[in-house]
């Protein structure tokens, strides 16, 4: 499972009104792909669709569809934001990371 924190939770619900998506029916997409500094990096964009090779989760009223193949890597995950002026942003407290970059975009096992 993929867990959304409280912050992250109202950031992305902004976030998907902004750009013409609906938090009640649309869907947080959470990937990793190859890339970044430490050989994975992590991917998040909004859908309205979900796949046949999407596993679904819901947390903080925030549906989170990721591909099954991503979702080895992502198990146990919380997304997380961080803002003000030291802020980073989204943050993805991953417990399969055996290393992560400084801004913590990318990780590896």
């Amino acid at each position: 499972m993929i867990k959304v924190s409280e912050s992250a939770s109202k950031k992305i619900v902004d976030m998907m009104k902004d750009d013409g998506f609906d938090a009640t029916n649309d869907y947080v997409r959470v990937g990793v792909k190859s890339g970044g500094c430490s050989g994975l990096s992590y991917d998040l964009t909004f859908d309205k669709e979900i796949g046949e090779n999407d596993k679904v989760f819901e947390d903080n009223n925030i549906k989170i569809a990721v591909e099954k193949k991503s979702f080895l890597y992502l198990a146990g995950t919380i997304l997380e934001f961080s803002g003000g002026l030291n802020g980073k942003g989204f943050v993805f407290n991953n417990p399969n990371a055996s290393r992560t970059c400084g801004c913590g975009e990318s990780f590896s096992l």
